[in-house]
């Protein structure tokens, strides 16, 4: 009878294997993750502190042309957890996970980029965009809140004078913590009147489920005060004033650097543009400066006019730290 030998026992990881397998698997967790890991040994706790500093050096994960740091002199916590799109993405359900802190990120993909069928919804054929001759440009309205770019049913490249926002963050920002206000976005340099920001990137939802994550949202803020949700809802209006279009953004789990941009009562530094690109399915929200705007100067808009009024539920309530001369006190809130 031939005797059977017993299963050999699996060869140890060296040290510097294990390290090596821990640096591949550390960054995908996220901070509670993150921090439980750091406990259990002197090697993951020294791997999750290079990590924590490296995704306090840039909220945008080199997703951006320039880094956008945390700051934080208030208390202990040291960056935003959530995952970072440039753009807008599909809703994304269970919640994405993202590289972060060791190496770069990978971006996501974005689906909505895709191009129109007809003519009248053709591009430009230019070469080069200019005034006058580009037939993108003639489609702007007269009105400066809603305004159009080439895309990608146009002829013309990336370098065209009529991309502006489609490069990505490209004035230096930093993200800082406040007492109050919790994280806010700051200048860090000086950015001049009309000048290009960010867009309001995140997940695109259906409104439907819009209202359901809001209930949530609400839920989560009544029992954690430190809970903050960027939910944002547009509506894009007629000449008649009548809305046509209404977009839902949330940026609570997945967005970029303008879900830290602040409610401000007197109308903020920033102004905000519904831009069409040629090709492209929905339009999206764009900031620009509204003035010039000096470094180490909170970066903030309005965001909208509807307030509780007496009688309504208090339950959506939450109080405006805003600081301005004119501040209601409370932040604007509608139903969603």
């Amino acid at each position: 009878m031939e005797k059977q030998s017993l299963p050999k026992k699996p060869r140890r990881l060296g040290e510097s294997q294990f390290l090596r397998c821990a640096d591949l698997i550390i960054p995908w967790l996220n901070a509670p993750e993150l921090a439980a890991v750091s406990l259990t040994s002197k090697a993951l706790s020294f791997i999750s502190r290079s990590i924590t500093l490296r995704r306090s050096l840039d909220a945008a994960r080199s997703l951006e042309s320039l880094p956008v740091p945390f700051l934080n002199a208030v208390d202990s916590k040291r960056y935003a957890d959530f995952a970072y799109t440039p753009f807008q993405i599909p809703a994304s359900s269970p919640p994405m996970r993202q590289r972060w802190g060791g190496g770069a990120s990978d971006a996501p993909v974005s689906q909505f980029e895709m191009n129109v069928v007809g003519e009248s919804m053709c591009g430009c054929e230019c070469e080069r965009c200019e005034e006058g001759y580009c037939q993108c440009l003639s489609l702007a309205a007269d009105t400066k809140e809603i305004a159009n770019e080439c895309g990608s049913g146009c002829g013309c490249g990336s370098d065209c004078p009529n991309r502006v926002t489609q490069k990505g963050v490209l004035v230096r920002l930093k993200i800082v913590r406040d007492e109050k206000k919790g994280w806010c976005l700051f200048s860090d340099q000086l950015i001049k009147k009309d000048q290009f920001i960010c867009e309001y990137a995140g997940e695109l939802l259906t409104t439907a489920e819009a209202r359901r994550r809001q209930t949530i949202y609400d839920k989560l803020r009544s029992t954690q005060q430190s809970f903050s949700s960027a939910l944002l809802v547009i509506r894009e209006h007629l000449p008649s004033g009548q809305a046509c279009l209404r977009i839902n953004i949330d940026a609570t789990r997945i967005g970029n650097v303008a879900r830290f941009i602040n409610h401000s009562c007197d109308g903020g530094n920033l102004s905000t543009v519904l831009l069409r690109s040629s090709g492209a399915l929905l339009p999206r929200l764009c900031f620009f400066a509204a003035r010039d705007i000096a470094a180490g100067e909170e970066l903030s808009f309005s965001y909208g006019d509807v307030r509780l009024t007496p009688g309504e539920s208090t339950e959506k309530k939450l109080n405006c730290s805003c600081g301005s001369s004119c501040c209601f006190g409370t932040l604007p809130c509608e139903n969603t």
